[in-house]
């Protein structure tokens, strides 16, 4: 899988750390900033879930299916369910976005 996105950084914030992407907002880190809705329609379909995704996978989900387990690490994942994942919310708010423009641009 090629990700277009750059990831720039990752900070340290106690056990969960947020991941950092130079194309959106003014920080790009995840778990600092709500993303405008123009940086993320300016996204592909890819870069979308490989967002969505990394924020789940910063704080500590499991990847069941193929493409979550191919392109994240679950060696230091300790959730199964996602629905049990718990996030602040600028990242809630953040997944609530990227999940909205997925919809509109028909992501599968």
């Amino acid at each position: 899988m090629r990700a277009l996105l750059t990831i720039i950084a990752f900070l340290a914030t106690g056990a969960a750390y947020g991941a950092c992407f130079e194309d959106l907002g003014e920080t790009g880190c995840t778990d600092e900033e709500t993303f405008p809705l123009s940086d993320l329609r300016h996204l592909s379909c890819e870069n979308l879930w490989l967002v969505r995704n990394t924020i789940y996978d910063e704080n500590g989900l499991c990847f069941r299916t193929a493409r979550g387990q191919d392109y994240f690490d679950n060696s230091d994942c300790y959730i199964d369910d996602p629905r049990a994942v718990r996030l602040n919310a600028d990242e809630q708010r953040n997944v609530n976005r990227i999940v909205q423009v997925e919809s509109e641009l028909g992501c599968r």
